[in-house]
């Protein structure tokens, strides 16, 4: 039983989280000058607040997390849920949200904790025929899609302590 690329993918869900990477950012170094009042509040109104881009990457995790079970496709783009606004979110709590937040990518890493190697190789079976794909492949997209949000994060977060500091 094979698991060293399994473990790779696991080790890179940390390390977007909270681990000291040569990139020098991680979430939990962008979330900690965050708070309720900062959270739902978008610079200039072309950029997402930090609540809004964390609410995105919750969906998208337990997309992921749906068809890591083997379920056909259920968020997409223009749904709805894809891009929650800042009066939902705010209905829900600054607090709740870093809960889920962190609770989503852990119940992805606990679920591939027991599997090898074999199982990042299976087709995703509900995947559009031309352009089908295996479970290793939406993994490392999920990766790719959090390291790209951390980037918004970090933008819209300077943005924010530019607009504070003058105001």
């Amino acid at each position: 039983m094979n698991t060293i690329l399994i473990k790779e993918i696991i080790q890179q869900l940390r390390d977007v989280e909270h681990t000291d990477l040569w990139i020098d950012e991680n979430f939990e170094k962008k979330l900690v000058s965050v708070n309720e009042s900062t959270a739902y509040e978008r610079p200039i109104p072309e950029l997402h607040s930090v609540a809004e881009l964390m609410s995105h990457l919750i969906e998208w995790r337990r997309e992921v997390m749906s068809r890591l079970h083997g379920n056909p496709r259920g968020l997409e783009m223009n749904d709805a849920a894809n891009w929650r606004t800042n009066n939902e979110l705010k209905i829900k709590g600054w607090e709740k949200l870093l809960e889920d937040f962190w609770n989503s990518q852990q119940q992805i890493i606990n679920f591939l904790e027991d599997k090898d190697d074999s199982f990042l190789e299976q087709a995703y079976k509900h995947a559009d025929p031309n352009f089908p794909y295996n479970l290793k492949y939406l993994l490392t997209g999920l990766i790719h899609h959090d390291f790209y949000h951390l980037g918004q994060m970090g933008i819209t977060i300077k943005f924010l302590k530019i607009k504070h500091a003058i105001i």
